[in-house]
């Protein structure tokens, strides 16, 4: 089992989450990113040369979980998520992925987008 399985499956969707403290300014973090909406930091744990995470303000714990409510918010994050990508270079393309759950391998319950470029992706990602 890889390490983000094993913290998944060790992971409480009830719980205080890093990203709760980083939005509340008590872990610091520089935002490559910043709205009302959202925010947009590096990966501490890149999984690629460009791994950056794209987080709603609104605690939504699972993609899953989101309400019909949150489309926009849902389509907003995306869309800052392309912005970023373009400007951090991914010309080339990239991957978002949304860990959604234990069987997701979900270690962090905040909704979080991962955008990950700058190498070749593998298929089946795993």
């Amino acid at each position: 089992m890889s390490d983000e399985v094993t913290k998944a499956a060790e992971a409480d969707p009830t719980a205080d989450t890093i990203f709760g403290k980083i939005l509340r300014k008590e872990i610091p973090c520089s935002f490559i990113y910043e709205d009302d909406k959202c925010v947009a930091f590096h990966d501490i744990n890149a999984q690629a040369p460009v791994h950056f995470l794209v987080i709603p303000r609104k605690s939504i714990p699972q993609l899953s979980k989101a309400s019909d409510d949150d489309a926009e918010l849902l389509g907003h994050l995306m869309l800052v998520g392309r912005k970023l990508a373009k400007e951090q270079g991914l010309e080339n393309g990239f991957r978002v992925v949304i860990n959604d759950g234990m069987d997701g391998a979900q270690s962090v319950y905040h909704l979080h987008l991962h955008f990950l470029g700058k190498r070749q992706m593998l298929w089946p990602p795993g």
